[in-house]
């Protein structure tokens, strides 16, 4: 395995703090999951990395297909309790390709699901389901 990027993100105080990039380019406040929050919430973040990974390896597919369509991808990110008192996470991808049938959007999907490096890393950890939309 090679690797090709790193990154890293430095968190102060939690939910209730600030997450920023050790070279200063992103400072964003935290705050715990709620409607009128102003800041972001870790399952936020989590929703873009995954919703802007997925649509990557789905126009990868796109154009590993030899077709020209545009995609669109929403991952919905759920915060759960659990019965021993902990939390967990699922993940609800909705995804969209334009201009294609209904049979080649699903075969697009399903080897976008394949490739994803996020789609990896959750594989048996959370539930993770991939609607068309």
């Amino acid at each position: 395995m090679k690797k090709l990027y790193e990154t890293a993100m430095i968190n102060h105080g939690g939910r209730e703090g600030s997450v920023e990039a050790p070279n200063g380019s992103m400072h964003m406040k935290i705050t715990p999951p709620g409607i009128h929050a102003e800041g972001t919430n870790p399952e936020q973040l989590f929703a873009a990395g995954y919703a802007s990974c997925f649509n990557g390896a789905l126009q990868h597919m796109v154009k590993e297909a030899g077709l020209d369509a545009d995609s669109t991808v929403k991952a919905r990110v759920s915060l759960y309790t659990l019965d021993d008192g902990g939390y967990q996470i699922g993940v609800i991808l909705e995804a969209h390709v334009e201009g294609v049938s209904e049979e080649e959007a699903r075969k697009l999907v399903d080897d976008a699901h394949e490739f994803c490096p996020y789609s990896k890393a959750t594989k048996g950890n959370i539930e993770v389901q991939v609607d068309l939309v």
